[in-house]
C-alpha cells in the first residue's frame, strides 16, 4: 500500500523511511554506530529533495540517520535539532507586510526605542532586524496594523518558550525549560527538530531474545494506539507486533485502571493532589511550580506502574513502552524507572519496526487483547483519568468529594497550576495532559485527526471490564 496514507505529512514520512531502513539494515547485524557515510539504501533519491543541492541533503540525511539509530550516547537529551536542516526556515520577527501605506503619520518610527525603523523611496516602513528587539511598539502603533510578528512554528508550538534562535538563526533549545513534550518535533516543516530513537536498542533486546538468551519481551502499548493505524484493524496491528518478534503484547490500559485505583486513595489521604500520568506535566511542574512537587501524585505513571507488574511477577523479562509520546524517552530515564521500563519507542517508530520486517498488517488475522477497563482505555484522551479516579472511589464505597479540573495542553495546565500555587484553585485534583486533547495528539502519534477521540471511546466501550474492579479482579 501508499506508506504515505499512513501519516499526517511528509515530514513524518521522511522520518520513517529512515528509520525503516535502519531497522532493517539492524535485523541484518549491519552496525551503523559510526556512520561515515550514508548507506546505499538510504539515499536522497529515496526521500523528499527540499534543499539547494544533493550534497545539502545528504548532510541532513546523515545527521537524521545518526539520531535514528540513538545518537549521541552522551547526550541523552531527547530533543534535538538538526542545525544544517533548520536555514531555511524564515528567522521570524516583526515585519512590514504590504499593507503598509507609507503614511505620513510615521507612528511606527516615533514609538520605536532604538531606531530600527527608516522609510524607502516608496515611503513604506523598513526594519532594520540587526537593531530590532522584538518590544512589538511599532506593531501596536500602527493604525492599519501593517506590522506582523512572524514567529517560527518551532517557537509558536512550543508553549514553554524553550525555543529561541541561535547565532546562526537556528533553532536553539533551553532545556533547562523543555519538557520533551514534542510539540516542536511535529510543528516543523522542515524536520529540522526530531526526537532521538532506540528502535536499535529494541531490536538489540528482540534478537537477542530469539537467540537464546532466556527472557520474554513484552510490548506495553498505550491505549491510543486504537485511534492511529487507520489501514489496519487494531487486532492486526497486534499480530504484526508478534511478527516482529515480542513475546507478549499487554495493555498499559491495565496500569492505568491500577493508577485510578492508588490515585483515588492517595488524594483521599492528601486533600490535594496532581496527576503523575504525563511525564511532560509532571516535568513541567518540576521546572516552574516546584513548591507544588509534593501534591504530584506519587504513584508511576500507567506504564511504569504495569512493567512494575510484569517484573515482580517475571524479573528476568525486557518490557517495551509503545506509545505516542516523546517524553517517555525521558521518563524511562529518570532514577524511578530504572530496571522498569527497558525501551521506549513511538507509534512512528512501531510503523518503521513493522514495515522494516516486510509485514502488511492489513493482510493479517486478528489478535484480540482484552485486559483492562472502560476506564483505563479512556486515558488516551483529556478527562480520561478524572472519570477514572472519581470511578474508583464510588467503587470503594468512598465518599470523598473529588473535584477535578482536566487540562488539556500547557497553557491550560499553567492557569490551574498558577491558581493551585496560590491557594486560589476551587479544585482538589487536576488532571494534566500537555499534549492538546491528550495522548491521541502525542508527537510520536502517526494521525493527529479530530476523529481520534471518538475511536478511543468506541476502543474504551468495547472493553469487556467495565469496571476498575473487574479489570482488576482479572488479574488476581
Amino acid at each position: 500500500m501508499n506508506t504515505s496514507n499512513k501519516f499526517d505529512n511528509k515530514v513524518q514520512l521522511l522520518k520513517y523511511k529512515v528509520l525503516k531502513e535502519v531497522a532493517r539494515l539492524a535485523w541484518d547485524n549491519i552496525l551503523l554506530e559510526n556512520v561515515t557515510e550514508i548507506p546505499k539504501n538510504i539515499s536522497p533519491s529515496k526521500v523528499p529533495t527540499m534543499r539547494c543541492c544533493v550534497y545539502k541533503e545528504r548532510a541532513i540525511l546523515s545527521e537524521r540517520v545518526k539520531l535514528a539509530i540513538g545518537g549521541n550516547r552522551f547526550n541523552k537529551k531527547v530533543i534535538q535539532v538538526i542545525d544544517i536542516a533548520c536555514e531555511d526556515c524564515p528567522t521570524g520577527g516583526y515585519e512590514v507586510t504590504s499593507v503598509c501605506r507609507g503614511c505620513l503619520a510615521h507612528r511606527c518610527e516615533e514609538v520605536c526605542p532604538v531606531g530600527a525603523i527608516s522609510f524607502g523611496s516608496d515611503q513604506k516602513a523598513h526594519i532594520d532586524k540587526t537593531k530590532c528587539i522584538e518590544c512589538g511598539r511599532c506593531a501596536n502603533a500602527c493604525p492599519y496594523n501593517a506590522i506582523n510578528n512572524y514567529k517560527r512554528p518551532c517557537e509558536s508550538s512550543c508553549k514553554v518558550h524553550a525555543i529561541s534562535m541561535g547565532e546562526n538563526k537556528e533553532a536553539k533549545i533551553d532545556y533547562d525549560k523543555c519538557i520533551a513534550c514534542g510539540a516542536c518535533v511535529y510543528q516543523c516543516p522542515f524536520g529540522a527538530i526530531t526526537d532521538r530513537s532506540y528502535i536499535l536498542d529494541v531490536i538489540d533486546v528482540i534478537q537477542n531474545s530469539a537467540n537464546g538468551k532466556n527472557y520474554k519481551v513484552y510490548a506495553m502499548v498505550a491505549p491510543s494506539i486504537a485511534s492511529q493505524f487507520r489501514y489496519a484493524e487494531l487486532g492486526q496491528v497486534f499480530t504484526a507486533i508478534k511478527l516482529v518478534g515480542f513475546t507478549d503484547i499487554v495493555e498499559v490500559a491495565y496500569g492505568a485502571d491500577v493508577v485510578a485505583q492508588n490515585e483515588a486513595q492517595e488524594l483521599v489521604e492528601k486533600g490535594f493532589l496532581t496527576s503523575s500520568c504525563c511525564p511532560a506535566f509532571v516535568t513541567y511542574i518540576e521546572k516552574n511550580y516546584p513548591q507544588l512537587k509534593e501534591f504530584v501524585s506519587h504513584n508511576l505513571s500507567p506504564a511504569g506502574t504495569l512493567a512494575k507488574i510484569i517484573k515482580d511477577k517475571d524479573p528476568t523479562a525486557k518490557t517495551v513502552f509503545i506509545g505516542p509520546c516523546t517524553a517517555k524517552k525521558t521518563e524511562f530515564q529518570r532514577e524511578e524507572y530504572q530496571g522498569l521500563i527497558d525501551s521506549v519507542i513511538t507509534f512512528e517508530e512501531l510503523q518503521a519496526l513493522i514495515d522494516s520486517k516486510d509485514i502488511e498488517a492489513q493482510n493479517l488475522p486478528k489478535t484480540e487483547i482484552d485486559g483492562s477497563s472502560y476506564f483505563g482505555r479512556n486515558f488516551a484522551q483529556v478527562g480520561g483519568l478524572s472519570q477514572a479516579v472519581k470511578q474508583a472511589l464510588q467503587e470503594s464505597g468512598n465518599d470523598f468529594e473529588v473535584s477535578p479540573i482536566s487540562c488539556s495542553g500547557i497553557d491550560e495546565c499553567r492557569v490551574a497550576l498558577i491558581r493551585a500555587s496560590k491557594g486560589m484553585l476551587p479544585h482538589n485534583f487536576i488532571e494534566g495532559m500537555a499534549c492538546k486533547g491528550g495522548c491521541i495528539h502525542g508527537a510520536g502519534c502517526l494521525s493527529h485527526s479530530d476523529k481520534n477521540a471518538q475511536k478511543i471511546t468506541d476502543y474504551a466501550n468495547s472493553a469487556s471490564a467495565k469496571t476498575i474492579s473487574d479489570s482488576l479482579k482479572g488479574d488476581e
